[in-house]
């Protein structure tokens, strides 16, 4: 796959304390396979789905063992120079939680929060370019950023990367999606008080499965918690989970759609 338009979600990421754990709950759920872990980069772990790269794992690093807190999915946005991406960052209000750094050969790394509180990550490739599937069984294929502060979301992530924005004409909720070009790439929904006030805001990370009822399934036989759905949508049939360790995501089986798309209003 090539390298993605600036602004693109293109690899993701979390970081468990029990690796081993997690590598035997996706291994079952979603059917990854596993590189041997890199010493060199912290046992950062590659997964597989068919051989292609769709997501990585990782354990602590030194000195976080013992912090209290769940672990979580990061989504990284594809940039064509890291550095010049976290100045705009900055330029809009959000934080820089790591500033861009060369992870040998393969590429350039960031993590940010935008001033709203949510998480992300950027990548400026190298050898590396990020997902090598999408929208199969086992890869990625959407996102949301989860927020109680939608209009922070709305001012900054449109600012830094260049985003046109359309509203879903639905006045039950606050949902937006923000395109590149003609493509959509990423949504963004407010957080109502359905959401637990101690879960953090966050990006929600779906990964494509072939059955959602039979994964949701498979999730809580492994010890997963289901949070919302299964649903069917305009989009596919999906449902979110926690997974035995806290880590918060959405599965989604593509091709159960209701046959009609929502309409959406451009807002810029």
């Amino acid at each position: 796959m090539a390298v993605q338009p600036e602004g693109s979600p293109c690899w993701a990421d979390a970081m468990f304390r029990d690796l081993e754990g997690a590598k035997r709950f996706y291994g079952d759920l979603l059917g990854w396979t596993f590189a041997e872990s890199s010493t060199e980069y912290g046992n950062y772990t590659e997964a597989y789905a068919d051989g292609k790269a769709v997501a990585a794992v990782v354990p602590p690093m030194p000195g976080q063992d013992g912090q209290e807190g769940l672990s979580q999915w990061c989504l990284y946005f594809a940039a064509e120079d890291a550095a010049a991406t976290a100045g705009r960052i900055r330029d809009h209000g959000g934080q820089v939680l790591m500033e861009p750094m060369a992870v040998g050969d393969f590429g350039t790394m960031c993590l940010a929060r935008d001033p709203g509180g949510v998480v992300f990550g950027v990548w400026q490739a190298g050898t590396h370019e990020g997902f090598q599937a999408m929208a199969e069984p086992g890869a990625y294929v959407w996102a949301e950023v989860f927020t109680r502060e939608p209009e922070k979301s709305d001012a900054f992530f449109p600012a830094v990367f260049s985003y046109r924005q359309r509203d879903m004409e639905d006045g039950e909720m606050d949902f937006r999606v923000y395109d590149l070009g003609e493509r959509s790439v990423l949504g963004r929904m407010r957080m109502t008080e359905e959401f637990p006030p101690e879960m953090p805001p966050y990006i929600n990370v779906y990964f494509t499965v072939a059955d959602c009822d039979a994964a949701v399934a498979k999730a809580t036989e492994l010890g997963g918690e289901l949070r919302f759905g299964p649903m069917t949508t305009p989009f596919g049939r999906f449902a979110s989970i926690s997974d035995p360790q806290g880590a918060n995501l959405s599965l989604i089986d593509i091709t159960m759609t209701e046959g009609h798309m929502p309409k959406l209003t451009d807002v810029s």
